[in-house]
């Protein structure tokens, strides 16, 4: 079994920061792709940002120069650090693992940016 728990959300004015955190536990490889997905109210579920064990990353157009993920390589822990924050990125934010094409989620944490 693999479990996924995000921690880390809440509310922050556009242009602040907030980190990310998701706790993993189970069956996951150094190997295996671990990644950041977004969903608000209404929306499909969008790739936010990925990373392999080889430290390749891939960002949504969206975030790209704003958010970063990191922690793949001890697979305890995976990151997602979020600055320049906009309203556009009120979402909840969902922890992924993809083994071998079976993928696992978190519950996932909300984020709201507003003034």
């Amino acid at each position: 079994q693999v479990q996924l728990v995000e921690s880390g959300g809440g509310l922050v004015q556009p242009g602040g920061s907030l980190r990310l955190s998701c706790a993993a536990s189970g069956s996951i490889l150094a190997s295996n792709v671990m990644a950041w997905y977004r969903q608000a109210p209404g929306k499909q579920r969008d790739l936010v940002a990925s990373i392999t064990g080889g430290g390749s990353t891939k960002y949504g157009d969206s975030v790209k120069g704003r958010f970063a993920i990191s922690g793949v390589n001890a697979k305890n822990t995976v990151y997602l650090q979020m600055n320049s924050l906009k309203p556009e990125d009120t979402a909840i934010y969902y922890c992924n693992v993809d083994l071998d094409g079976v993928n696992y989620w978190g519950r996932g944490t909300q984020v709201t940016v507003s003034s």
